[in-house]
């Protein structure tokens, strides 16, 4: 590691160091090391530390044991401790400019805010002009530095821009003139981070002059292209809009190109060419000239030999040579999630009971619930003593009583959420493993490994016979921090071979494994199990987003883990338990 990027590190750990809440010496101490290391440059960190910093009185001990951190293993354990520890809205919060740590403690301490979107919704609905020494122009200043984020084109996540989609279509329905309006591009495929909004409208009358009109849409700030049917705009907090007006004959091309990839509209613009037709604009016409009619998205592939390709599969990834073999098998859907694997409780880092997790569960249509909370490793996030996973234990055995006696078919499982040490070894001994129905097995620590290092850390780790999912196997946070050194293709491969499920975390800041690793998982046989990562009820809502994610990757029913019952994943473990990976039972089709 170079004293450039050490010096970054100790930035971060002053930044949140201060959203902590820490003391004000710490902080200084971290910030003044920092412009120290950094005056060093490209320098190799191991021979600053060795000729030149660690004779430096000004950087503090607590410094110091950082940067030898960092000199010897490419990673602080302080800073992954805080990352940790900092919920992951909070360091997105954390990108706004003009915001800062001390702030957005305040925020979250006052409104219970962990997320920009709702800090953009708080902004808005007066909530954050009347907290304790902010005010109406404060609330303004953090709206603008949201729009200037949003202005330099940074990303954001998808639910956020769905949610910005969302409002930007409802005032665009509302014109008299637009009989038909879709969303469109990366959040129609379900991308997992988004820039741009899209939206397509089918009108009456002249489609360039109904997109002209948009142009003085309340919020508009600068109109950045139009005169024809598309106009593009960017509203004054910041959102960049691409709005497409076409005939209503005109839709659903409009609606598949607006849809995307570029990559995927190339390709299927390509074969449409090799057979004789000319796909261009808005209208697909045959070797005649003669126009051919479109109704929906299907009669296109239809027409050009091929089978449906759903948005999220639109990836130029190998789904135009799939489509023209034949239908695709059945994706899955949320319908088909029977139970689910990763969830929290407040004997851990959780916000509720687990009575209150598993109502929440069932209001969604869930059969069974997994308890998880964290090891006793884990100690940031309150990771659970053998005495407390028994307290827990007795408590999961009374609420499944009573389910029985009040003939609720609903079950919850004693799980456990066991860090994978930087040895390799799962969290907890042997004979207390044993005490679980399923283990989930994740790295919470020690982040700056090489790849070789940090895979064979994982691998030793599937080779306990208690582990049954591996949990958020690369560790990314998305937009706040990069996955770490694995290498991820020969982790899924090994979890087939021994029968351990990979996990999908479902929590829109990770989506790890990600969609293109899901297909890695499909080619290797292993299963995969979508886990909310719920740490209240209202975290059931990112399996919407995890099966998004799962369908981008292609999966089916029959690859995810909990499509089948209680019983069967608890036959998943046992099984693995007793070294044998192969004796899942095959799907039960559920019925509603």
């Amino acid at each position: 590691m170079d004293c450039r990027s050490a010096a970054f590190a100790l930035t971060q750990i002053a930044t949140l160091l201060e959203l902590h809440d820490e003391d004000r010496f710490s902080v200084r101490a971290m910030q003044t090391a920092a412009r120290v290391v950094a005056s060093h440059g490209e320098t190799d960190l191991g021979q600053a530390m060795a000729r030149d910093l660690a004779a430096e009185d000004v950087i503090a001990p607590a410094a110091i044991e950082v940067l030898r951190d960092l000199a010897m293993s490419n990673g602080s354990a302080l800073l992954e401790r805080l990352q940790e520890e900092t919920p992951e809205g909070l360091l997105e919060m954390l990108r706004v400019p003009g915001l800062g740590p001390s702030r957005i403690r305040s925020i979250h301490d006052g409104l219970h805010i962990d997320s920009l979107l709702d800090l953009e919704l708080a902004a808005r609905d007066g909530r954050l002009a009347e907290l304790p020494k902010f005010g109406a122009k404060t609330a303004e200043k953090i709206l603008k530095g949201i729009a200037d984020l949003r202005a330099t084109g940074a990303y954001v996540l998808w639910q956020h821009g769905r949610a910005e989609a969302e409002r930007i279509a409802e005032a665009i329905r509302a014109n008299p003139d637009v009989l038909r309006l879709e969303i469109a591009g990366s959040i129609r495929r379900r991308m997992e981070i988004v820039r741009d909004v899209d939206v397509v409208c089918a009108v009456r009358g002249s489609p360039s002059v109904v997109a002209a009109s948009f142009a003085q849409l309340r919020g508009v700030k600068e109109v950045l292209g139009g005169g024809g049917r598309t106009l593009s705009l960017r509203l004054e907090d910041g959102v960049r809009v691409d709005v497409h007006c076409v005939r209503p004959e005109q839709f659903a091309l409009a609606l598949w190109r607006a849809t995307g990839s570029s990559a995927h509209v190339k390709q299927i613009t390509e074969r449409a060419a090799g057979l004789g037709f000319v796909l261009a604009g808005d209208e697909l016409r045959d070797r005649d000239g003669a126009l051919v009619s479109i109704p929906d998205e299907p009669a296109l592939y239809a027409r050009l030999g091929l089978a449906y390709v759903v948005p999220e599969q639109r990836e130029a990834m190998g789904e135009v040579e799939a489509a023209a073999r034949g239908p695709f098998p059945t994706l899955i859907t949320e319908a088909d999630l029977v139970g689910a694997l990763h969830c929290h409780s407040q004997y851990s880092d959780g916000g509720a009971t687990i009575s209150d997790m598993a109502n929440a569960a069932r209001a969604r249509g869930l059969r069974y619930l997994g308890v998880s909370d964290h090891s006793q490793s884990n100690t940031y996030a309150g990771g659970l003593a053998r005495d407390a996973i028994l307290r827990q234990h007795d408590e999961i055995d009374a609420l499944n009583a009573h389910y029985v006696a009040q003939g609720i078919g609903f079950r919850v499982l004693k799980g456990i959420e066991a860090d994978i040490l930087p040895c390799g070894r799962v969290d907890y001994d042997a004979a207390f493993l044993d005490r679980f129905d399923f283990v989930i097995g994740s790295v919470h620590s020690r982040y700056g490994m090489n790849e070789r290092q940090m895979t064979d850390r994982v691998l030793k780790a599937l080779d306990d016979p208690h582990l049954t999912i591996l949990g958020h196997p690369t560790g990314r946070l998305l937009l706040t921090r990069e996955p770490y050194a694995i290498d991820i293709a020969a982790i899924i491969e090994k979890a087939g071979a021994v029968g351990v499920a990979v996990e999908l975390n479902a929590d829109p800041h990770r989506l790890d494994i990600d969609w293109r690793a899901c297909r890695i998982a499909q080619e290797k046989g292993a299963l995969v199990s979508i886990g909310p990562d719920a740490h209240s009820p209202q975290g059931f809502e990112h399996l919407e987003l995890g099966i998004a994610s799962a369908r981008k990757g292609w999966l089916t029913p029959a690859n995810v883990l909990n499509t089948r019952t209680a019983d069967e994943v608890l036959a998943f473990a046992r099984a693995r338990r007793g070294g044998v990976a192969s004796t899942l039972p095959p799907l039960r089709v559920m019925q509603g």
